[in-house]
């Protein structure tokens, strides 16, 4: 059955009225909760936000094991120490290395562009900064709906947005509803901000219907794969960061490797690889493998 179909059979929907209404729990759409709840509370006005976030729990989509600049939590909370945010291993080395099949060569690092010089960031599981910020928006009064995709958008009649629609539940493989049918519920917002991430589908119709890419340069595309590793106590180096250029891949394949040890003998690394790649026979996944493989690699 089609969503026509549903409402004409289990409608009227609900509806829930908010000042707005964020789709995604990530750190965008988490920080900008906060900050909403932050400005009103300043004001003396009281707002209702609520944010919407697909996955089982905030969090639970957010697998980046990531180097972070606290300059925006500070501004968003100057006292994140205090209130104990999740960011515990400072970056104490800082490499940058070009790679051969069998050498590697240390790029100095007053010839790094600054995004790769990360003196004062931390290390962090990114996914427990998620959380953490979900802890203080809740603080706030803030609204947080997990297990909750938003399926479609709600326009008026002069096509502004005005909210969303929940994924209904309870359907079975071929869309038909069963017993624990629940029709999906309409948010209705006076702002509605998206923070699906990079390419969310709601995004991609709003994109297309509102001409948002137009006399813009197109969206750059990678896949990144990913590892956690425990090493043995002796080969931890806590705030060690090292990125690479260059090998595996080939020199008209862009990307490159990371590689981060937190704390507890953990270890965070991953190939990035630009999905405009042409040799139709490259596997990031096998170029991850024998990444892992280097001599320099396997040192760290």
């Amino acid at each position: 059955m089609n969503q026509a179909q549903l409402l004409e059979q289990f409608g009227p929907r609900e509806s829930m009225d908010y000042d707005l209404v964020i789709i995604g729990g990530g750190p965008a759409g988490l920080s900008a909760a906060i900050k909403a709840k932050q400005l009103a509370n300043a004001s003396g006005k009281e707002i209702s936000v609520c944010v919407l976030e697909k996955g089982s729990e905030i969090g639970a989509h957010i697998l980046s094991g990531a180097v972070m600049d606290p300059k925006a939590l500070t501004e968003l909370i100057p006292d994140w120490k205090a209130l104990g945010a999740p960011l515990h291993t400072e970056v104490t080395v800082d490499q940058f290395l070009f790679l051969t099949a069998d050498n590697s060569y240390q790029v100095p690092n007053w010839m790094l562009p600054h995004c790769f010089k990360n003196e004062g960031n931390y290390i962090v599981s990114l996914a427990n900064v998620t959380r953490w910020l979900g802890e203080q928006a809740e603080a706030l009064g803030v609204e947080i709906f997990p297990g909750f995709p938003a399926a479609d958008i709600l326009y008026n009649k002069q096509g502004a947005v005005i909210g969303v629609i929940t994924g209904s539940m309870g359907l079975d493989k071929a869309g038909n509803p069963t017993d624990q049918f629940q029709l999906g519920m309409e948010l209705r917002g006076k702002y509605t901000l998206f923070a699906e991430g990079a390419r969310g589908h709601l995004g991609k119709q709003l994109i297309a219907k509102f001409a948002l890419d137009q006399d813009s340069d197109p969206q750059s595309y990678g896949i990144g794969i990913k590892e956690l590793w425990e090493v043995e106590p002796s080969k931890s180096k806590p705030g060690l960061v090292v990125h690479t250029a260059g090998w595996p891949l080939e020199s008209d394949t862009y990307g490159g490797s990371f590689l981060y040890h937190l704390g507890d003998n953990k270890v965070a690394v991953g190939l990035v690889v630009g999905l405009s790649y042409k040799n139709p026979y490259l596997s990031p996944f096998e170029e991850f493998q024998r990444y892992k493989l280097h001599p320099k690699i396997r040192h760290f």
